[in-house]
């Protein structure tokens, strides 16, 4: 029994040693990660990425604005926002009269165009794609974790909105965090007034938020398109429905 005993203790001992030092080192890793990495290495790595990066994709991509709501994780280790993105704005507002919604758990893009993350600090990352911005991310956050998987998203599109004016009945800012139609953006405005002609014009005057093929931002350039509502609810010219993008200007004559 004492043989036992000592075996015991000598076991207990071991198992409380080994338990502290691996404590000790995990303690060390993550207040070692806390520092924040230099501007001159994030611009470096963000030159990187945008100037070497072309768009590959048919499709035109998401490109993160001012005052979006990111997601940004590091597989294993959690989500990376830090601040008050986690405290609802006080105050609601309709829906189509430009108020931001509630924040929920992700991180807001500031009017300085940067983002807080934890261990790595304010990050500007306005002009970015996601895939950009995964990129971009996975070379700061390589400094603090061995080969970091990092995921992001758009959890709130509050950057990308057309405004509506003229003869409707609810007239603002609308947001296009969907596909959105001349005909659909009307209806969201609470439709036309008794006053309205069947004439719509729609406004383009070429904006920084839509990333085009073989481009980082669009070109800057000034379009008209005419939509007739009498012509559309007959079944005619239905293809001048277009879809809006960022910055559209629609008027109802």
């Amino acid at each position: 029994m004492k043989v036992f005993s000592i075996v015991t203790q000598r076991c207990f001992w071991a198992v409380l040693i080994a338990g502290l030092v691996m404590g000790w080192s995990c303690w060390a890793a993550e207040s070692g990660s806390d520092a924040v990495v230099k501007d001159d290495l994030k611009e470096k790595y963000r030159q990187e990425v945008l100037g070497s990066k072309e768009q590959s994709s048919k499709d035109q991509e998401y490109v993160i604005g001012y005052r979006d709501i990111l997601y940004v994780e590091v597989y294993g280790e959690g989500s990376m926002a830090v601040g008050p993105s986690n405290a609802p704005q006080g105050g609601a507002s309709a829906e189509g009269q430009g108020a931001l919604r509630e924040r929920g758990t992700g991180a807001e893009v500031g009017v300085d165009g940067r983002v807080s993350l934890r261990h790595i600090g304010d990050v500007y990352v306005v002009g970015m794609t996601l895939q950009q911005l995964a990129e971009y991310l996975s070379k700061l956050y390589s400094t603090v974790f061995s080969e970091p998987n990092v995921i992001t998203s758009v959890m709130q599109s509050n950057s990308r909105q057309c405004t509506v004016m003229g003869q409707v009945k609810t007239p603002g800012l609308y947001r296009l965090d969907q596909p959105l139609t001349i005909v659909k953006v009307i209806a969201q405005a609470g439709g036309l007034t008794e006053w309205a002609k069947s004439d719509i014009t729609v406004i383009r005057q070429g904006n920084e938020l839509i990333a085009e093929k073989g481009r980082d931002k669009s070109a800057k350039k000034v379009q008209q398109f005419q939509f007739d509502y009498d012509d559309f609810v007959a079944g005619k010219n239905v293809e001048k429905n277009i879809q809006l993008e960022p910055g559209d200007v629609v008027v109802v004559h």
